[in-house]
């Protein structure tokens, strides 16, 4: 279980880090093939993109170096909720293929939430 949580947790900080990417530093360039980026103010759309890359460090750095491991818990709550969020956003927009990515990505995140505070345990 550890490995399966270990795997999902790389593959998931490496969507999430690339999503945060766009948001910070690509804004411009994708917003314009996406309707649902007309929901928010560009600035909250780059504080939501920041947010996913401090999360995406909590999801690694944690269990990697064995310190605070409780924010590798709180790093996925943090990023199953965004989704949650996020799929109201798509659903207004009616775009299905970003609300299916948000939803499995979501579960995902809240899997390794609870995997890592139930499951097998990091504390």
């Amino acid at each position: 279980m550890n490995m399966l949580l270990w795997v999902l947790q790389v593959l998931g900080a490496l969507l999430y880090g690339s999503s945060g990417v766009m948001k910070v530093f690509m804004f411009d360039k994708v917003s314009h093939d996406v309707p649902s980026f007309g929901a928010l103010p560009k600035r909250a759309w780059i504080l939501l993109g920041i947010l996913e890359l401090v999360c995406v460090i909590g999801l690694i750095v944690p269990d990697v170096f064995h310190w605070h491991l409780s924010l590798t818990i709180l790093s996925a709550t943090v990023l199953a909720v965004e989704s949650l969020v996020f799929i109201g956003v798509h659903i207004k927009y009616r775009e299905v293929a970003p609300t299916i990515l948000s939803g499995v990505l979501g579960l995902v995140m809240a899997f390794i939430a609870y995997g890592r505070m139930v499951v097998e345990p990091v504390l």
